[in-house]
């Protein structure tokens, strides 16, 4: 007898959901302030300014197009720049040092 091949699928699904369901573990729950209490102890207020990381714009001055393109052309085009791109993904994160 053949049985069809997704007959699998939903046992193996359902028993996937109840162990990740299992495995989480319970957060303790902070009692929340009563909004009509005006005596309610409630967290500071922070303030940060919108334009806290704002980088100023630096203009650069503009170069001659051929000139523009012989500097790309000498560095390798935009394979040089995509195998940049494709190393830097590949690339194994550093080494931690251990802790003296």
């Amino acid at each position: 007898m053949v049985r069809n091949p997704m007959s699998w699928c939903l046992p193996i699904a359902l028993a996937t959901a109840v162990a990740a369901a299992n495995a989480q573990t319970a957060v303790p729950r902070t009692p929340k302030a009563d909004p009509l209490n005006a005596q309610a102890a409630v967290p500071a207020l922070r303030h940060e300014p919108a334009f806290a990381s704002y980088r100023r714009f630096i203009e650069v001055e503009p170069v001659d197009w051929q000139q523009a393109n012989d500097t790309v052309r000498r560095t390798g085009g935009w394979r040089s720049y995509a195998r940049e791109a494709s190393e830097a993904a590949v690339a194994p994160p550093p080494a931690a040092k251990p802790a003296p």
